[in-house]
């Protein structure tokens, strides 16, 4: 009797092992944009401000519109989901790839954090992409929404007949 009781802990303790490692802190969805943080756990960021908020986004364009929306916050910390281990590290000690045939998420030109230059040099060998730090990541991401919002605009005069000359 004793056996089967050990054995039936050891049973559920292994089965809450793997539905926590499936576990991503609140919130599920994307602030931003309503995706499924759990799904993009090894893109997922959490920005926290230092009036004790804090944001789960996605991505890193997520986080980027939702800085944005906080402008003013002082940011305290900003962490991202390692690509391999979907732990959360320090967004700006982790080794950033920016580009290569790997899809990203929300973006056209992916960005993605590794805990370890190893694991980031390895997908570059596998991907492709470029080695870079968190500022360069922000600053691609920055840029690339910006774009965006302008061709937006661009799209829109042209539909109201506004062209430029």
């Amino acid at each position: 009797m004793k056996k089967l009781s050990i054995a039936v802990l050891l049973i559920l303790s292994l089965g809450a092992i793997c539905l926590a490692a499936d576990m991503v802190e609140g919130p599920v969805d994307c602030k931003q944009c309503g995706m499924d943080r759990v799904k993009l756990a090894h893109s997922r960021m959490v920005v926290a401000y230092a009036d004790g908020s804090s944001s789960g986004t996605c991505s890193i364009n997520c986080v980027v519109i939702d800085m944005r929306e906080s402008k003013g916050k002082e940011v305290k910390s900003i962490q991202v989901g390692d690509y391999n281990t979907k732990k959360l590290i320090d967004a700006r000690s982790a080794a950033w790839v920016i580009g290569g045939s790997k899809r990203g998420v929300m973006t056209d030109v992916a960005k993605w954090a590794f805990a370890d230059r190893k694991d980031a040099d390895a997908f570059i060998g596998q991907y492709g992409g470029k080695p870079a730090t968190f500022d360069e990541a922000l600053k691609a991401t920055e840029k690339e929404l910006a774009d965006e919002a302008q061709r937006d605009k661009d799209r829109e005069h042209e539909r109201h007949g506004d062209h430029k000359m």
